[in-house]
């Protein structure tokens, strides 16, 4: 018999947690938030988004490269959001500097 899975992340998922930034600052987890999902889900390796200057082809770079292109594909998929300059998409794309 299959174990059952848990929904959600295991951890509080409002923005009056501190695990959650506002929109206004750019959307995304906080560092307190990525510790309390790391602690709830051990083996993760999630991490912060990457909003400095980065060395080209560096680990970092190749993040950021990847989330862009991941969240250009939720631009199309959600054409509602792309549109509004204060959507959740929209600033953290601005944070990730996409």
């Amino acid at each position: 018999m299959a174990t059952p899975r848990k929904k959600g992340m295991g951890i509080k998922t409002s923005v009056k947690s501190g695990n959650f930034r506002k929109t206004k600052t750019g959307a995304g987890m906080t560092k307190k938030g990525v510790k309390a999902y790391r602690a709830a889900n051990p083996g993760s390796k999630l991490k912060t988004a990457v909003t400095g200057k980065v060395k080209k082809g560096s680990k970092d770079a190749k993040r950021r490269k990847s989330f862009c292109a991941r969240s250009a594909g939720q631009m199309k998929k959600f054409p509602k959001a792309a549109k509004d300059p204060n959507s959740r998409l929209r600033q953290a794309r601005k944070r990730w500097k996409c």
